[in-house]
């Protein structure tokens, strides 16, 4: 038990400490604050898995699921950072927009689970690559180097780690098997931090810094603070984190045998928004399921809900021991931006592979996909495009995550709800650049 639960952290660990790294990146924070911020986000994590797993009343699925910081919330929670002058506020107002989304996802729980039809593959699957997407460009900056204003931000040295990083994760996902497999990721961040310690890139003072054993302080940053625009983009990003995780436990019902019903999904869901609401507590992100360990329990054919429970102990262990927190924060950047190509192109990879099955043999699917990832990529490949709103709304329009999920669910709603139920269009795509006129068959 021990040893399958260990494997389970290992298998997401690399996603748990990601966020918080991107986001304490963004607000400027120490090794030290940011070594925190890291820890808390692993108790967090074990606490939410603690409450699918083993479950409490009508909360928890009761199913293998691993709950974690989910990377829904990372776009927009940089944006809030970016938006906000005083930095010292950003994480606050995160804290608050975290526990309001969180609360209002626990009490739409129970109808949310009989609105899923509104959130077929097309939207999943269109919304989890533009997460993936979002978040490549973070590993690119963390590739060149920490301090863009440095004399070596993108030198050689740098992008050279990053490679190397890169080339050590891909050969033992190749030619490694089993829990060596599993953990490529994190065996290519340790890889990487010992390679880069002749180029003086490598930094061990967190470590020094860092005491044995602490406790995550509630609300260390400040309390709480309320902003509409940072609410309303993380209740976007809590209906995309529902969507995730019903996803992620129809299939993990199929795995163990035990096919997920409505009551399920709803306790499910009722555990994933509680962790959410109660992490900001203790400086903790959203919390939502991680799909990688379905895969894990797929795999192993390991299937106790207890062993995934053992793990979220783990989990809570590491967040009370600040020194194995501040591990993460040696990994120089640019190694971490290697293994991050890797991490967040997964993510795009795993949305690239649920379209598949969206059925894309349909004109308004191919339409629904094609508007919503260019709505999605605006803010990346236009950061200004919306430079003449209001700052409160670009915290909202900034990410392109948000954006691209709101065009998903309408144009879903719009081409494949609305109109004429006897109707339905045809199997063949028409091409694009080409003329053609609209077909229907009697369903």
């Amino acid at each position: 038990m021990a040893t399958s639960g260990l494997q389970h952290v290992a298998a997401m660990y690399a996603g748990v400490v990601a966020p918080p790294l991107i986001v304490g990146a963004a607000v400027g924070l120490s090794g030290t604050e940011l070594t925190f911020l890291t820890g808390a986000c692993l108790f967090t994590a074990g606490l939410a898995t603690f409450l699918q797993t083993l479950g409490i009343w009508k909360i928890g699925a009761r199913l293998p699921f691993v709950n974690g910081v989910t990377f829904a919330g990372v776009a927009p929670m940089t944006a809030v950072v970016a938006a906000t002058k005083d930095k010292s506020d950003a994480l606050p107002i995160i804290f608050g927009a975290v526990i309001v989304a969180g609360v209002l996802g626990f009490l739409a729980a129970p109808i949310f689970c009989k609105a899923i039809r509104f959130f077929p593959p097309v939207v999943t699957g269109t919304v989890i690559t533009l997460i993936g997407v979002s978040l490549l460009p973070v590993s690119f900056g963390w590739a060149q180097g920490p301090n863009p204003a440095a004399h070596d931000y993108g030198s050689a040295t740098n992008l050279s780690l990053a490679g190397t990083t890169l080339v050590i994760v891909l050969l033992l996902r190749r030619f490694t098997r089993g829990f060596v497999k599993q953990i490529a990721v994190l065996l290519g961040l340790i890889a990487g931090t010992v390679i880069a310690i002749p180029f003086g890139v490598t930094d061990f003072g967190p470590v020094a810094d860092a005491q044995v054993v602490g406790f995550p302080t509630p609300f260390h940053f400040g309390a709480p603070q309320f902003q509409v625009a940072a609410i309303l983009s993380m209740c976007v990003v809590m209906v995309v984190s529902m969507t995730e995780s019903t996803a992620d436990m129809l299939a993990l019902g199929e795995i163990v045998e035990r096919p997920a019903n409505e009551k399920t999904i709803a306790a499910g869901l009722r555990a994933d928004t509680l962790g959410s609401a109660l992490s900001p507590l203790f400086n903790g992100f959203m919390c939502s399921a991680f799909a990688q360990n379905i895969g894990l329990v797929a795999m192993t054919r390991i299937r106790s809900r207890f062993v995934v429970a053992f793990g979220g102990g783990f989990l809570v262990l590491m967040g009370l021991c600040p020194m194995a927190a501040s591990l993460i924060a040696v990994v120089p950047r640019p190694v971490l931006g290697g293994a991050g190509v890797v991490l967040f192109g997964s993510v795009a990879a795993s949305g690239i592979q649920t379209l598949a099955r969206a059925g894309l043999d349909k004109d308004n699917n191919v339409l629904i996909v094609a508007v919503s990832i260019a709505v999605g990529i605006i803010p990346i490949t236009a950061p200004n495009f919306y430079h003449a709103f209001p700052e409160t709304a670009r915290i909202v329009l900034d990410s392109g995550i948000s954006t691209g999920c709101v065009a998903a669910v309408l144009l879903n709603f719009v081409f494949n709800h609305l109109g004429r139920p006897g109707l339905v269009d045809a199997q063949d795509v028409t091409h694009p650049m080409e003329a053609g006129e609209e077909i229907a068959v009697a369903r």
